[in-house]
């Protein structure tokens, strides 16, 4: 059971929820809980996931308050959605987008995304988003980064061919060790030409809260996208 073993750094709980959100977290999320497989060497089956038949599956690691995914899903009701996220009042929020827009075709883990990785089979996602991550910005915290070799290899194995990852981040430190791991990395191709690649946000990629308040308060984005490459070629 080793592999499976939760890690889990930071808060997983803030202030209490309002009436209305704690009832939707017990009445909704029952509903929509993703739960990992108990044993190691199980895994998820993506068609048995939702209640009709999904063009593909998306997943977003640490989807904060849910904005993002929720308008993902909104403009994707073919496409199923898995949202990964530890802190519960983000899990909430999103909830309430959920019970909102009547989305159907969303899934929620609140937990560790790393764990779920190790859950899912090969080739099975064709796009996944990491959008303002905790970028643990003291050295001795590196370790906690979602960017580092494990995820990276698992990350490769799940992604199909031609998938697109999406990343994001206000801090330039941690764009930095971002780039230099995943350029580094044989599976992935940053797919930036020219400084507006990266510096503006392309149109069907929704602004989340938190990059208005990083925006307003003077921290410039960089928006880092990459494909998967077909593993014929590699």
């Amino acid at each position: 059971m080793a592999e499976n073993r939760r890690v889990i750094y930071g808060r997983r709980r803030g202030k209490p929820l309002r009436a209305a959100r704690q009832h939707l977290a017990d009445t909704l999320l029952p509903r929509l809980r993703l739960d990992l497989p108990v044993e190691p060497a199980e895994q998820l089956d993506p068609d048995t996931l939702f209640d009709r038949p999904m063009r593909d599956l998306w997943l977003e690691v640490g989807f904060g308050a849910g904005e993002h995914l929720a308008a993902q899903a909104r403009a994707h009701p073919d496409i199923g959605f898995i949202g990964a996220e530890p802190y519960f009042t983000g899990v909430a929020r999103l909830l309430s987008y959920i019970d909102e827009f009547a989305l159907d075709n969303v899934r929620i883990l609140n937990d560790d995304a790393g764990m779920l990785l190790r859950t899912l089979p090969d080739r099975c996602l064709g796009r996944a988003f990491l959008l303002f991550p905790d970028p643990w910005p003291k050295k001795r915290h590196h370790k906690r980064r979602f960017i580092n070799p494990a995820n990276l290899e698992q990350m490769a194995r799940v992604l199909k061919d031609g998938a697109l990852w999406r990343m994001a981040s206000d801090d330039m430190s941690y764009c930095r060790w971002m780039l230099a791991h995943m350029t580094t990395h044989p599976a992935f191709q940053w797919s930036a030409r020219r400084p507006d690649d990266w510096r503006q946000r392309p149109e069907d990629w929704p602004q989340t809260r938190y990059e208005q308040k990083a925006i307003a308060q003077g921290r410039r984005p960089a928006y880092l996208s990459f494909r998967r490459l077909d593993r014929t070629n590699a």
